[in-house]
């Protein structure tokens, strides 16, 4: 049960970086830039914070290799759904065959695990 929870504290770390990064693009194209960067780096903050501990935690269960396969999963998850719900944007044939060459990702770095 202990795996779950760098898996679960990633994908909390991933909503924090979507928005650090995509944030501006819906609401503040009218902002300064340096204003922009500064707000996004307060959420990359709070992303780090999660982030770390979370891949701290995970190193006990899984390689690096792993951890990095399951973020860029969780991130194409968490990106998926901010984009249509967040940016209000369609998600195409293109993220759907982006999405099954990280599953093949996840069986390669996950193969000998079972």
């Amino acid at each position: 049960m202990e795996k779950i929870y760098p898996v679960l504290l990633l994908a909390a770390a991933n909503i924090f970086m979507c928005f650090a990064w995509y944030w501006h693009l819906k609401i503040g194209n009218d902002k300064p830039i340096f204003l922009v960067i500064l707000i996004s780096w307060g959420i990359a903050f709070l992303e780090y914070s999660i982030q770390v501990p979370a891949n701290r935690m995970g190193y006990r269960y899984y390689t690096v290799g792993q951890l990095k396969v399951m973020q860029e999963v969780i991130t194409m998850v968490v990106f998926a759904f901010f984009s249509v719900f967040y940016m209000k944007e369609k998600l195409t044939l293109d993220f759907l065959f982006a999405g099954l060459c990280l599953v093949g990702a996840v069986f390669f770095m996950f193969r000998h695990a079972f």
